[in-house]
């Protein structure tokens, strides 16, 4: 019977700590840490290359007008030991000048292959049904880490005649699914020291606090935060188990904190995005909506009967400028993100009115969120 008490103190320890991931499952739903966060030193690398297109069907660059194109051809035949005569003026027509990038994933080692993005620098009509000639890809170090080559895939079409043309989606830029082969591999700082490091996607102190539960739940004592981006947790020395282990680890649920209450404002196409935690205070709105019409209208002067005048042509403009009437709204605050739509609803606003309107809330506080503009 003494064992009793302490079997169910165990079992509510546990409960206790399972209820630091679920008991705000209904705030947000629990994610896996691989979702949330990325190992430290595991990367892309961006690549990029200059390069030629060859075999376009008369679609390539107008050289007379992309003088690089014609140096990069002469420079190419002069490798392959083919020598131009001084002055020769090359008209091609089946050539472009390309930018070619390509993503190099981490762990990736030569003799792999990955894809590659062929964009028009010159002023090529179409890249369609052409083929990129060997190309060499830098990294920021300005060393080669891969070689492309390969037929494009070109998504678009167009067709022209008569003075009449059609395009369909975009001619200037193609891909190489694998068109590129790694020559060079990027060292990774995974197998090395005790220790490896979580990086948040988004900084939240919460959210650190969250995973480090998790992880020394299954791993008592292995894992702490070094601020609200950074968890460090330490790993096995061998690399096969540290696979293992992190392959474990990505894979924990967590329940991350919600994020702070931000409206993003788009002022090019008048777009608002709002999430879950703004809320809003009651405020009064007035908003009138000013439109400024102009008007030029020409009338001609007719001199006299024979008083040998000269008809003039006058310009007359006229500038009229209407401001609507702006009745004064009681807008309701809301504590949830439904009763706060229903409120900006209530205004009738247009979005780029909203707009202007939400920059005012936001001075006056009745705003409760970070307001962005992008």
């Amino acid at each position: 019977m003494s064992k009793l008490p302490s079997l169910l103190m165990r079992a509510l320890v546990a409960m206790l700590a399972a209820g630091i991931f679920y008991s705000t499952a209904a705030e947000a739903a629990a994610e896996r840490i691989k979702d949330l966060a990325s190992v430290a030193g595991v990367r892309d690398n961006q690549l990029v290359g200059y390069g030629l297109v060859v075999g376009l069907d008369g679609s390539g660059d107008q050289t007379t007008q992309t003088p690089f194109t014609v140096q990069s051809i002469i420079n190419m035949l002069g490798n392959m030991g083919v020598t131009l005569p001084p002055g020769t003026n090359l008209q091609l027509k089946n050539v472009a000048a390309v930018m070619v990038t390509a993503t190099l994933p981490p762990f990736a080692r030569p003799g792999q292959q990955v894809d590659v993005t062929v964009s028009s620098i010159g002023n090529a009509k179409s890249l369609r049904g052409g083929t990129l000639v060997m190309t060499p890809l830098k990294g920021a170090d300005g060393q080669v880490y891969a070689i492309a080559q390969g037929n494009m895939a070109v998504g678009g079409a167009g067709a022209q005649g008569g003075g009449a043309s059609q395009v369909i989606n975009h001619l200037s830029a193609g891909r190489i699914p694998g068109g590129a082969t790694v020559e060079r591999a990027v060292p990774t700082m995974l197998g090395e020291g005790e220790t490896v490091t979580f990086e948040l996607n988004d900084n939240d102190f919460g959210t650190a606090r969250r995973v480090v539960d998790a992880i020394n739940l299954v791993y008592p004592g292995s894992a702490r935060a070094l601020d609200g981006r950074s968890i460090q947790v330490r790993a096995p020395g061998d690399s096969s188990a540290r696979v293992a282990f992190l392959g474990h680890l990505e894979n924990l649920e967590v329940t991350p904190m919600q994020q702070a209450a931000k409206v993003i404002v788009n002022s090019r196409t008048g777009s608002v995005v709002m999430n879950q935690r703004v809320t809003l205070q009651n405020v009064a709105v007035a908003h009138g909506n000013l439109t400024v019409t102009v008007n030029t209208e020409a009338q001609v002067s007719q001199p006299a009967p024979f008083s040998r005048g000269q008809t003039v042509v006058t310009q007359t403009g006229q500038v009229d400028i209407v401001q609507d009437s702006g009745a004064l709204f009681n807008v309701r605050g809301g504590t949830n993100l439904a009763d706060v739509v229903k409120a900006l609803n209530a205004l009738g606003a247009k979005p780029m009115d909203l707009v202007s309107i939400l920059q005012a809330m936001k001075a006056a506080g009745a705003l409760r969120a970070d307001l962005e503009i992008i």
